[in-house]
């Protein structure tokens, strides 16, 4: 069906812009010759309301609260295939069969060892670095390390660089704790699953033996799940401007980690956990719920609501269920535990939450979950980018294929001073 054009009127002048649609989800109306017919941009800070590229990976309908990858519901995918699985499936498109998840598991298997010399790379960080500025290092440095994939214009190359990525991060990621405590490095361990591996080697020592927890290793592979991929988000957006540019694949990821290591993005989980542990008791909830609806108190029940989903996110219905399977396989008793459950189900039927449809995201439960499982707070973020490269990858990969790729040029609403003759600095 070919949709009418849309009719821009500027002044005098009045244009036909093409509507586009996709396969679901709102229509699009095409702007690029906007400017060189009108001589007007458009302004969107935020980019709230311009879709900047066209992809078939993920969809998301915030009102209804739908999360599809390649049209597999979130839901779904987190209860019933593995990370790995996700994976193949964000790069490639289609679930795989038996044989081909199989190889694709050992390919990313024999990749997960990081070269030898990166281990004196880390001993270039201050004891006390925040593991996510060691990430945006090491990740920046692979193309240093990896000169064999860093030709985008060669689909092998970049097929082996979504790879090594991909199996490299966990690896990076243990290796970027064990340096914040002062342990040292435990080698992958290619027995073991890729979200157990990455429980070894982050929890391990040489010491002795690590047994992997089931529950643990079921819910750590579920967060990985949960966090693959977005959409056009803050940090997958910086991905994709990268690349735009022709940067190799290492130095794009690298863009990414930066970006979602700003606390509006990547740290809300933190922050929410935060939250709990302040409020600290069941009892107090009430006295928080009361400030975060006074207009004048700067408190805000962080881990409710989310700038796209104005439903209940699809995500956290997930991570309710494994929170609660958590809490119970490593027996815990926890206050913050009691906490959360007890605000949720206040916030879920107070009339305020309601009518300003402020649900519990994925960010509410997950910081709980992993703070559980012994992660510190600092690794919260460092986690959501092991999850999230895969999505970065299948992005970037998208983008690079894509014939209507350019490099990224946003424009801007100038209003600095006017031209200007310069004034010598003695008569100033």
């Amino acid at each position: 069906m070919t949709n009418a054009p849309a009719k821009i009127s500027i002044g005098d002048k009045t244009v036909e812009a093409p509507v586009r649609s996709g396969t679901i989800g709102p229509d699009v109306v095409d702007i690029r010759k906007l400017y060189g017919q009108t001589g007007a941009f458009t302004f969107d800070p935020g980019f709230m309301s311009t879709a900047a590229c066209e992809s078939g990976l993920t969809y998301i309908d915030g009102d209804e609260g739908i999360l599809l990858h390649r049209g597999y519901p979130i839901g779904q995918l987190a209860e019933q295939s593995s990370f790995l699985e996700v994976c193949y499936l964000l790069l490639n498109g289609e679930l795989p069969s038996k044989g081909e998840l199989d190889t694709f598991t050992r390919t990313i298997t024999r990749h997960t060892m990081v070269h030898e010399q990166l281990s004196t790379f880390y001993r270039g960080f201050r004891r006390d670095a925040h593991p996510m500025a060691i990430m945006c290092g090491v990740v920046g440095a692979l193309s240093a390390f990896y000169h064999d994939s860093t030709d985008i214009a060669d689909p092998e190359q970049r097929r082996i660089a979504s790879h090594r990525l991909i199996a490299k991060m966990p690896t990076i990621a243990a290796m970027a704790y064990k340096y914040s405590v002062g342990q040292p490095f435990v080698y992958p361990d290619n027995k073991l699953s890729y979200t157990g591996n990455f429980l070894k080697m982050t929890f391990g020592v040489p010491a002795e033996e690590y047994v992997v927890h089931p529950a643990i290793e079921a819910a750590m592979d579920r967060i990985f799940i949960l966090h693959a991929d977005h959409e056009q988000n803050a940090s997958t957006s910086t991905v994709r401007l990268a690349g735009s540019s022709g940067a190799n694949p290492f130095a794009c990821i690298a863009a990414g980690i930066a970006c979602l290591w700003g606390p509006a993005h990547g740290g809300a989980n933190e922050a929410a956990l935060n939250m709990l542990r302040e409020i600290g008791t069941p009892d107090r909830i009430p006295h928080y719920i009361a400030r975060a609806k006074d207009k004048n108190d700067p408190f805000r029940l962080m881990g409710f609501g989310h700038r796209v989903y104005k439903n209940y996110d699809p995500r956290a219905t997930v991570m309710q269920q494994t929170l609660r399977e958590v809490f119970d396989a490593l027996k815990l008793k926890d206050p913050v535990f009691d906490v959360a459950l007890q605000l949720e189900e206040m916030a879920l039927n107070d009339p305020y939450f309601i009518e300003k449809k402020l649900f519990p995201n994925v960010d509410f439960y997950s910081g709980v979950i992993l703070s559980a499982i012994g992660f510190p707070t600092e690794m919260f973020t460092v986690l959501f980018a092991l999850a999230r490269t895969v999505g970065w990858v299948a992005q970037w990969n998208e983008m690079i294929s894509d014939p209507e790729q350019k490099i990224g040029r946003p424009r801007q609403l100038y209003t600095g001073p006017v031209q200007r003759d310069y004034v010598a600095i003695d008569k100033r």
